[in-house]
């Protein structure tokens, strides 16, 4: 099937139960076993089914069915919020001494959790230059244990060099994680790209409203040879589990990377997504290619306006032919369309404060992916955590504006960024 199809039919039988078109919502926070031999099996794997909704939810179970078909993973796993996906694709395979890498253009809530928050569980961050994975392979040691890179970043909306990230993680036997929440599972699926496990913030894109906090985990199928073919380094993957009666996981005929996320720490952590978020995003996920598709579509026209206006300095959108990743835009996304994000200079900081409480139809939000337009300035608020020299190095200054464009006339959005520009 079609992405498209995927959306809406993936993951689901309307022809059980009672028929119902729509998924119901299973809210609930744990379910009857028919008898004690059963609750056994199910906490033994010997059956597979909802145990408690801390671990499993079936309407849960729909959404991690469907996303999976989605971005061509083999399961997903389904958490609280974008920043639970991180850090549970993270504290996945790293432990106190190892090493991770990092992109040097990322979310700046994910600068913060991996260099500082997961600094304290003892596990170190190396960044390296995503744009080109020139300095990449040089870092990697025996202790790193995975590569985390932003497919196109935010806010500033630079495209990774995939295929090159992925073939030094490969040729080293490291594990490749890529947020894809900018892009979105309906423009880019970095598994078919050779990426081994995919996070997604889904309050972003996914939702498309602003109405409901999640993440998600998506794994590639044949996790478990990768494992095995790379025991030293993954050894939790290939001996026994002494919180989970020494299960071994790569002994287990199913996705070894979600299984062992949701056994072992959303069973312990407990950053569970609630089965009525799932289905909201069950939901909004059925127009996920056309929103984004208008998203992009929108972001090329006013990034060409903002490009031709003499008050803008640069303008960060890679469907502009100008710019440096539109080839690489153009390679990796479909019909080279390149989400909604924005970013653009001003002559200073106190003109970047003007235009953002000049704008009338441009909401001050810092979600991104939402229906309606908004406006942020990145370096005082979703990046202002960072340092001035974290913040140089990972390109947001204090004279850049970030746009998340919606789905109104563009007419409508040029008009009201000409005034407040003027």
């Amino acid at each position: 099937m079609q992405n498209e199809t995927i959306a809406i039919h993936a993951g689901y039988n309307k022809k059980e139960g009672h028929g119902s078109m729509a998924v119901p919502i299973t809210q609930t926070t744990a379910y009857a076993f028919r008898d004690s031999e059963h609750a056994a099996n199910l906490f033994a794997l010997k059956e597979l089914g909802p145990i408690y909704t801390r671990l499993n939810n079936p309407t849960t179970d729909v959404l991690e069915q469907r996303f999976a078909a989605l971005e061509g993973g083999a399961a997903a796993l389904c958490v609280a919020s974008g920043q639970s996906a991180i850090f549970y694709s993270i504290a996945n395979v790293a432990q106190a001494g190892d090493n991770i890498l990092i992109s040097d253009k990322l979310y700046g809530g994910a600068v913060t959790l991996l260099t500082h928050t997961i600094k304290r569980f003892g596990i170190s961050a190396k960044v390296f230059k995503s744009e080109d994975a020139s300095d990449l392979e040089e870092q990697i040691d025996d202790k790193t244990k995975a590569i985390f890179f932003e497919s196109l970043s935010n806010p500033q909306i630079a495209v990774a060099d995939v295929e090159k990230i992925v073939e030094i993680a490969k040729r080293n036997g490291v594990l490749t994680i890529c947020d894809n929440t900018v892009a979105s599972a309906a423009l880019f699926n970095p598994i078919k790209w050779g990426v081994d496990v995919v996070v997604h913030s889904t309050s972003k894109y996914t939702n498309g409203q602003g109405t409901t906090i999640g993440g998600i985990i998506v794994e590639r199928d044949g996790l478990a040879s990768f494992f095995k073919a790379n025991e030293n380094r993954y050894s939790d993957f290939t001996t026994p589990d002494a919180s989970y009666h020494g299960l071994v996981y790569t002994d287990v005929p199913l996705p070894n990377f979600c299984l062992r996320a949701r056994l072992a720490l959303l069973r312990d952590i407990g950053a569970v997504q609630s089965p009525h978020n799932s289905w909201l995003l069950i939901q909004t996920l059925e127009t996920l290619a056309l929103r984004v598709d208008k998203h992009s579509d929108n972001a090329l026209e006013v990034a060409k306006f903002l490009e031709s206006h003499p008050k803008v300095k640069a303008v960060n959108y890679p469907g502009l032919t100008s710019n440096k990743y539109y080839e690489k835009a153009q390679k990796y996304f479909k019909d080279g369309k390149s989400s909604g994000l924005i970013s653009f200079d001003v002559s200073s900081f106190e003109e970047a404060r003007k235009v953002i409480d000049s704008a009338k139809l441009f909401s001050v939000v810092v979600n991104i992916g939402d229906s309606k337009s908004l406006i942020v300035h990145p370096a005082s608020t979703t990046h202002s955590q960072m340092s001035p020299e974290e913040l140089a190095k990972a390109g947001v200054n204090p004279v850049t504006i970030r746009l998340s464009i919606g789905l109104e006339n563009t007419v409508d959005l040029i008009e009201d960024l000409n005034q407040a520009l003027n």
